[in-house]
């Protein structure tokens, strides 16, 4: 037991060390994918180092992912719901891209990659990415696969998105520009709330056997705080950063095995893919023009594939609605969420 605590607390401090870094370096989402590049490195070239049969342990890694659902789900307000028509139609059109993105996506993960039925529709999931990989693990998709496709697509669009509006707009954009949802101050009066908040979402998603419940129940009940006015939950920033890396640090340690063909031939499979959604993106963002004054790359920001985070900050950086961004990607989370969440039943169902 002592050497795998042991383990556990090194790791987690190379995580702290190499965060900074990333961030110096201008990674998107540097906190979670500085870590995970670390942790990833060391499973993939030096498993061995670790004692045998290690795995980062579960209640910890489920308590920060919680914290993860509580800082999205704060972000539901009343204000956006202002105009109902306009937020249904939007919403419509999400659901067609997350349908025609699931479908496409599936298929290269299936058809052209060889995967399995319920590792490729996860690992194609448009949206969602703690919520993917937990929906996978319940319906026995390969962890490693799913997880790299699925950071793969998170690198690909927050890299690629973000560069290319700075280089357009000729300043940075999104986390590598300094901005953040959460508080630079700790409020430490209001930490007891989050934690209670954190804790009854936690078991409240487990009771209700929601999808991703680690994450959704916690997001869901922040959303009707929130929402109800019973509390302002605003984490500090410095626990969404060990957040980050606590969870960067255990899903890196997931990809223990993986070779360097395999990386090739993910990394292939992610192109193919990012480019069909971001392809999809841009159709739905020109049909949606006429619905309000947003300009086209708001929208755009709005249906790209990326971190919610990371996509409500670029709209940040371009003076947008962050609000108005944040709305459509938890839109699309969830209802990614919900899709995969009745796959993922029918296929338990079908092992029985």
């Amino acid at each position: 037991m002592l050497p795998k605590l042991i383990s556990t607390a090194l790791l987690l401090l190379m995580g702290a060390i190499v965060a900074p870094l990333a961030v110096y370096l201008g990674l998107p989402l540097p906190y979670l994918l500085g870590p995970l590049i670390a942790s990833g490195t060391i499973a993939i070239l030096r498993p061995q180092i670790l004692p045998a049969g290690y795995a980062f342990p579960q209640r910890i890694r489920i308590v920060f992912i919680g914290l993860i659902g509580l800082m999205i789900g704060a972000q539901i307000t009343p204000e956006l719901f202002s105009d109902p028509t306009a937020l249904a139609l939007r919403a419509t059109a999400l659901a067609a891209f997350v349908a025609l993105a699931q479908l496409g996506n599936a298929y290269i993960f299936q058809r052209l990659g060889g995967y399995d039925r319920a590792t490729a529709f996860c690992a194609g999931a448009p949206g969602g990415l703690f919520e993917s990989i937990a929906l996978g693990e319940e319906s026995g998709a390969d962890p490693a696969r799913l997880m790299l496709q699925q950071f793969l697509r998170v690198i690909f669009v927050v890299s690629a998105l973000p560069v290319a509006l700075s280089l357009w707009l000729g300043a940075p954009v999104g986390s590598s520009a300094g901005l953040s949802f959460a508080r630079e101050t700790t409020d430490w009066v209001a930490l007891p709330g989050i934690g209670i908040t954190l804790g009854l979402g936690i078991v409240a998603g487990h009771l209700l056997r929601l999808p991703a419940r680690q994450l959704t129940g916690p997001l869901l009940l922040a959303a009707a705080v929130t929402l109800s006015g019973l509390l302002v939950i605003e984490l500090p920033q410095w626990l969404v950063n060990a957040a980050q890396i606590i969870i960067g640090t255990a899903l890196g340690l997931r990809f223990t095995g993986l070779d360097r063909k395999l990386l090739l031939k993910a990394t292939w499979l992610s192109f193919l893919s990012v480019t069909l959604m971001m392809a999809l993106a841009g159709g739905f963002a020109a049909l949606l023009l006429p619905l309000g004054d947003e300009p086209f790359d708001v929208v755009l920001i709005s249906f790209a594939p990326g971190g919610l985070t990371e996509m409500a900050l670029i709209a940040l950086s371009l003076e947008a609605n962050p609000a108005f961004v944040t709305l459509h990607h938890i839109i699309r989370i969830l209802l990614t969420v919900a899709g995969l969440g009745v796959l993922s039943r029918r296929w338990r169902r079908e092992k029985l």
